[in-house]
């Protein structure tokens, strides 16, 4: 069998070479879209990555200032049961001294106790400075 070969025209040559090179230019821009996307999301996994560390730390920042202000509102109840049972006692010594002086007839000036949780502005004893500590502020 005799192939036929069919004489290529200028024209169809030249619209086939236009076509190699878009198939070309579109593979070189589909691969460039295909390397671009990848890196975006490298990028987004990597931010990932970081704001799951960075929320660990917020949360571990939490429990422990959670863990500071359960701890210290038990040491105010604590100090409010010492400041009542102390105030009873105070209370009793007083009522003791009173009936002492009225006993021996001598007279003792003794001062009302003021209510130590309704107006704390107001205790019986001099306040003393409380000097701060920078280690208190850090986390």
């Amino acid at each position: 069998m005799a192939s036929t070969q069919q004489p290529v025209s200028p024209i169809s040559e030249i619209d086939d070479d236009k076509k190699r090179k878009r198939k070309l230019s579109n593979r070189e821009s589909a691969r460039r879209s295909r390397m671009r996307k990848q890196q975006h999301l490298d990028e987004l996994v990597t931010e990932q990555s970081h704001l799951q560390e960075e929320n660990k730390k917020l949360m571990q920042m939490i429990d422990d200032a959670s863990q500071r202000y359960l701890d210290s509102a038990s040491n105010n109840n604590v100090l409010r049961a010492q400041v009542m049972e102390l105030t009873d006692r105070l209370r009793s010594l007083n009522s003791v001294i009173e009936i002492a002086s009225e006993v021996s007839g001598l007279s003792l000036d003794i001062q009302d106790i003021p209510d130590a949780l309704l107006e704390p502005w107001q205790l019986p004893c001099p306040t003393q400075a409380i000097p701060a500590n920078a280690n208190v502020f850090q986390y």
